[in-house]
């Protein structure tokens, strides 16, 4: 009963933030166009600016190679704004477009967001994971079944990094495994040092397993990939419904970007990453290399995933269908 009315909770509030930041922002236009110094027009999309990036930005990427400016874009960027507030600003109109772990998405929508992903952006890979889990070298925790009782340090509540080791957890038989573990809520930069100090018993990080050896002190436990393959990691982009309906053109450039931006990452990582640190002003070391999907294509299969663990674990009400969430209509490496 404890754990139902925390979700109800959980659910009230993303409500009242989407409602009052609705409330606010419904008189901002979606997007404007300027123009630019030679006198060619442009569209100005708001984006958050990244922050403290743990992977490429497709947006600092596309940015600075001049995909967005081919396709007639401007990215403005309108300031850090955390994850779970993502869809919400989108909504109200604070940002133009939104993106993070598909999940967030999903649970926007379900709650009563009008917006649909039209972009993907990061996958998982084998070598590329979106997550992993980390304990330190010595520790007792050797499998699933260790982590019962323990301490898991999370960047957000009811992100990726909270529902991908439920996920591992109750792949290995471990029934229930919210209630098994305590979860420890802290920016991501702080995990290590938490794992160091022995406050919390593992880490979930969006880091490769190559970063984390390199570092020596800590192991990978599991990753998203052992969890699910290739189909766990989406992180699609999302308009409102009504940025959409009013300017589709501008939806079908800003795929066209993206799907540039995507590939080009993907052949030069090392390249994004530096591009990522510059305009970032962070150490490329604190960077890994991202894995984005091939031509931004939004794959069913990663979206039904996460629909069905957010429905299984009673996060999101039931009966939400894959075309809900997102649409592949913008993209033009899609065979209509």
């Amino acid at each position: 009963m404890q754990q139902k009315h925390r979700n109800r909770l959980r659910l009230a509030a993303m409500l009242l933030v989407i409602f009052m930041l609705a409330l606010t922002g419904c008189a901002k236009k979606q997007a404007n166009t300027n123009t630019e110094s030679g006198g060619k027009q442009v569209d100005v999309i708001r984006v958050a600016t990244p922050n403290a990036p743990t992977s490429p930005s497709i947006y600092y990427v596309g940015d600075e190679l001049g995909f967005f400016a081919e396709q007639g874009i401007k990215l403005e960027y309108a300031g850090v704004v955390p994850s779970p507030q993502l869809v919400a600003a989108v909504v109200a109109g604070k940002l133009d477009v939104g993106g993070a772990h598909v999940n967030r998405t999903i649970a926007g929508i379900s709650a009563g967001a009008k917006i649909k992903a039209v972009a993907a952006n990061t996958e998982t890979s084998q070598a590329i994971p979106h997550m992993v889990g980390v304990v330190a070298k010595n520790s007792p925790i050797k499998s699933a079944q260790d982590m019962v009782g323990k301490k898991i340090g999370i960047p957000t509540i009811g992100g990726c990094n909270e529902y991908t080791p439920y996920a591992y957890m109750k792949k290995q038989g471990i029934a229930d495994p919210k209630s098994k573990v305590e979860v420890i809520v802290m920016p991501e930069a702080q995990l290590d040092q938490a794992l160091r100090q022995g406050n919390i018993d593992l880490a979930m990080m969006h880091k490769t397993a190559d970063f984390i050896q390199e570092r020596g002190e800590f192991t990978v436990l599991f990753s998203d990939f052992d969890v699910w393959e290739a189909i766990g990691g989406a992180t699609p982009a999302y308009f409102s419904e009504n940025f959409i309906k009013e300017k589709p053109d501008v939806v079908k450039r800003f795929v066209a970007a993206v799907a540039k931006t995507n590939n080009w990452a993907n052949a030069n990582p090392d390249k994004a990453i530096e591009i990522t640190a510059k305009r970032a002003k962070v150490d490329p070391k604190t960077i890994k290399p991202g894995y984005y999907a091939k031509d931004a294509v939004i794959l069913e299969e990663t979206v039904t995933v996460w629909i069905d663990l957010l429905t299984d674990f009673n996060e999101i009400k039931a009966g939400i269908k894959p075309e809900q969430i997102y649409t592949n209509e913008f993209n033009q490496q899609v065979k209509k």
